[in-house]
Parts: C-alpha cells; sequence; structure tokens
C-alpha cells in the first residue's frame, strides 16, 4: 500500500531539476550555495529514473530553496555593500576625506 502512494500518475512528468537557475545562481550569485543548488539538481533525474520518486521531488525541492537562499543572501549583501558605500561617501563629505 505504501509503495503505491509514492508511485507517480502514468503521465505524470518527472519534477523539474532547476539545474539551468542553479547554475546561473552559482556564476552570478553565491558560488557555495549555488553548488549545493546543482548537487540537488543533478539527483533529480537519477532518483527519478531509479524509482524513488519521493526522493526526486525532495531534491527539486530542495534546488530550486538553495537558489532562492542564494538569491536571498546575496541581494542583502548588495543593499549592505550599497548602504556601506553611500554612508562612506557621505561621511567622506562631512569629514572632507
Amino acid at each position: 500500500m505504501n509503495e503505491q502512494l509514492n508511485r507517480p500518475a502514468m503521465n505524470e512528468a518527472p519534477p523539474s531539476n532547476y539545474l539551468v537557475g542553479a547554475i546561473l545562481v552559482t556564476i552570478f550569485c553565491c558560488q557555495i550555495l549555488g553548488i549545493v543548488s546543482i548537487i540537488y539538481a543533478a539527483q533529480v533525474n537519477s532518483k527519478w529514473q531509479a524509482g524513488d520518486f519521493d526522493g526526486a521531488r525532495r531534491a527539486s525541492r530542495n534546488a530550486l530553496t538553495w537558489i532562492w537562499v542564494s538569491i536571498g543572501i546575496s541581494a542583502v549583501l548588495v543593499v549592505l555593500a550599497l548602504i556601506f558605500g553611500i554612508g562612506m561617501a557621505f561621511l567622506g563629505e562631512v569629514f572632507n576625506w
């Protein structure tokens, strides 16, 4: 009975592996977290073909999660860099640095 719940419907497609997004995040955002997302993305198709349907879905969700975590951390770092840069420019004007 439990195995029947794990099986996909006959016409169900495998979950997205998000490999393109993982590669782009690795190149443009955060390399370490991007590599984690690439690892999960690479597991999706092989798990699906091996019959581990829940594992494939879980790997797909994890790949997408790490993509968004990488984008979020990169966005926060960019905002902090802008704030720091603007603050230093302001202090340079005030104190004639």
